[in-house]
């Protein structure tokens, strides 16, 4: 089966540039980002053996090239995401205080950590699909997204906005990212 780059690029461009911007959070940045990492693509797809390899391909290289971004950088938002305009989202959630929180608070979580969180919860990988994405134990994918959830929790029970049982799921949704 021959794979064509002009349909790949269709159909995962708003995937690609979706987790750039949910993690460096700068829409210049994100669309430099996307655009190498479709170039480096295209300079290796005689390699690319279907559509899906393709995806996961994409997937992988744009996740790395934004944290090597992110560290050299040292970015910090210069814009927050509430200026920026939300994706549509299939479900929305009620409590939009909550939502902005979460927003928030994600942000800050460490970079890898950050990145296990947006992989999990924006584009519902599982986490041995994390693990493989981001070439690291399943069990490590499983211990961020533990502490991270449990900080986030934390930190949602500090500011008196929510009290989330222990086990308890946060409301984290593709719109909180």
């Amino acid at each position: 089966m021959e794979i064509d780059f002009t349909g790949i690029v269709a159909e995962n461009q708003s995937m690609v540039f979706s987790l750039a911007l949910r993690f460096v959070r700068n829409r210049e940045i994100a669309e430099e980002l996307a655009q190498d990492v479709f170039l480096q693509c295209y300079r290796q797809f005689d390699r690319l053996e279907t559509a899906a390899h393709a995806c996961s391909w994409l997937r992988r290289a744009i996740c790395h090239r934004a944290i090597d971004e992110l560290r050299k950088r040292r970015f910090r938002p210069a814009i927050g995401l509430e200026s920026v305009p939300e994706p549509a989202a299939n479900s929305t959630m009620p409590d939009l205080l909550l939502r902005d929180r979460l927003r928030g608070m994600v942000s800050t979580l460490p970079e890898r950590a950050r990145m296990v969180v947006v992989l999990r919860y924006q584009e519902d990988l599982s986490p041995s699909e994390i693990a493989e994405l981001l070439e690291m134990p399943v069990s490590t994918v499983k211990s961020h997204l533990h502490r991270s959830l449990a900080l986030l929790r934390g930190r949602l029970e500090k500011k008196g906005l929510r009290k989330v049982e222990r086990g308890g799921e946060l409301p984290i949704t593709e719109a909180c990212l």
